[in-house]
């Protein structure tokens, strides 16, 4: 794994021994001689990780990384303490500073790399989360986040013994609610079931490998990036160390020291629910980026994507593919007369109806003005045709409501077009159901009109009956 790590230390010979360490698993190394000169570095040169020393002229390892926390463009990076001081006090001192970890020297090489890529590894995935998320931003496809809608933490705590779990759970006291399983595969499936905000997992299980559990727990979709923490006896590092590498995220050595535990569990809450929210811009750019806003149909750029897919489908299993592309009549006439808001209004009556008739396996789509179009999946031009004859009369059939209370008979022209064989593609066959759309229109407009031009023989449709169970009306 390669990435990017800044080694601060004022003792030369400690950062020859962490770029030589690092190097050799093909880490990019750079170092700072004070704290200082880090920040400065961090700010031009994206680093993955800060290996912090805490004893240094000037700022400490401390101040360094409160700065480093506190500056929005640097808080995602983590940091990892490494210093001679080993009471409880500094290294709970390191945690509020915001510290991801605080080891103590002289620090084991294999735990160290192992931290190291466990935490590179993590930040990637909060950095595309960023990036997508980021994209969104600016252009303008987010909404801010609202802080007041924050609900309480919930836990899950897998631990086999009672004692145990009794005191952890008292440690953690009434920050969070916390739910307990007395053995791995109830654990596995609380949190398959539940959302959870962090999952701490004794290491020592007595009835189940926990590191088996970790894995499963990665496995899963809903808890591949929950949190997890394990509680480990400060003997087992090598299995401490293999947890690390199958993705745990934090831990904690017995005995367990209160505001240790609650800190290192407040962090992993609120990584996960930062990640959690660039995840849901993440959505909701996608979901804005392809819906038509006035509609909530697919737009235009969906379309075009999807057919592409849909005419690849047609061509390899040699089934049926049709379009339907559908105008408004007089849509300008509506405009004029009743005003822009009547004939939004029209729109989104039209695409309303247009999705409540047809089957979950078509797609209708807004393609720009009063304009939509069908996708058609295993249909035929045969029956694309009477499903489009269908439609033409249920907007024919009911009265539009216009914001003045009043109503309008409104109608829609309809041209229909068939995959035309392994030569075709979706640009051609919107062409050609645009082309019959203008021949609806040249005969009177409210008519139905197919595409000529089709010659390849469409196979029989593959799902059941000859009428489309889905349309209903």
């Amino acid at each position: 794994m390669s990435g990017r790590i800044l080694v601060v230390d004022d003792v030369k010979a400690n950062v020859r021994l962490l770029e030589a360490r690092l190097g050799a698993e093909y880490f990019d190394v750079r170092s700072a001689a004070n704290g200082e000169e880090a920040l400065a570095l961090i700010a031009s040169w994206p680093c993955d990780i800060v290996l912090l020393d805490v004893m240094m002229p000037g700022l400490d390892g401390f101040e360094v990384c409160r700065r480093i926390k506190s500056d929005p463009r640097s808080a995602h990076i983590p940091v990892i303490l490494i210093t001679a001081l080993d009471r409880t006090d500094d290294r709970i001192q390191g945690l509020r500073a915001g510290a991801d970890e605080f080891l103590t020297k002289p620090v084991n090489d294999v735990a160290l790399v192992a931290r190291v890529k466990n935490l590179v590894a993590l930040k990637r995935v909060t950095d595309e989360l960023r990036l997508r998320a980021q994209t969104g931003s600016q252009l303008g496809l987010t909404t801010p986040f609202d802080p007041s809608g924050e609900e309480e933490a919930r836990l899950l705590l897998v631990d086999d013994r009672p004692t145990s779990s009794s005191r952890l759970v008292e440690a953690l006291g009434r920050d969070c609610a916390v739910d307990i399983e007395g053995t791995a595969p109830q654990g596995l499936i609380a949190a398959a079931e539940k959302p959870y905000d962090t999952i701490l997992i004794n290491l020592g299980l007595a009835s189940y490998d926990a590191l088996r559990l970790v894995s499963q727990l990665r496995a899963l979709e809903r808890t591949r990036l929950v949190p997890i923490v394990l509680i480990a006896d400060p003997d087992d590092t090598a299995r401490t160390t293999r947890a690390l590498e199958l993705g745990v995220n934090d831990y904690v050595l017995r005995p367990v020291e209160r505001t240790e535990l609650l800190l290192r569990v407040r962090s992993q809450i609120s990584r996960k629910r930062g990640n959690d929210r660039l995840a849901a811009d993440v959505e909701q750019t996608i979901a804005m980026a392809i819906t038509d806003p006035l509609t909530g149909l697919r737009n235009r750029r969906y379309l075009e994507t999807h057919l592409v897919s849909l005419v690849r489908q047609a061509r390899e299993a040699e089934l049926p593919l049709s379009v339907l592309v559908i105008d408004i009549d007089h849509f300008k006439r509506i405009n004029d007369l009743h005003g822009h808001d009547a004939g939004d209004r029209v729109i989104r009556e039209v695409a309303r109806r247009l999705r409540a008739h047809t089957r979950s396996l078509d797609m209708a789509c807004r393609y720009g003005g009063e304009e939509f179009v069908i996708l058609m999946p295993e249909t035929t031009l045969d029956t694309a045709e009477g499903v489009a004859e269908r439609l033409r009369k249920l907007i024919e059939a009911e009265a539009f409501a216009l914001p003045s209370q009043d109503e309008m008979l409104v109608t829609v022209s309809i041209g229909v077009a068939g995959f035309a064989g392994r030569d075709d593609n979706g640009d051609a066959m919107i062409k050609r159901a645009d082309q019959a759309l203008y021949e609806a229109k040249g005969a009177g407009r409210n008519k139905v009109a197919r595409d000529r031009k089709t010659v390849a023989p469409q196979p029989p449709e593959t799902h059941a009956g000859s009428g489309r169970a889905a349309l209903t009306g």
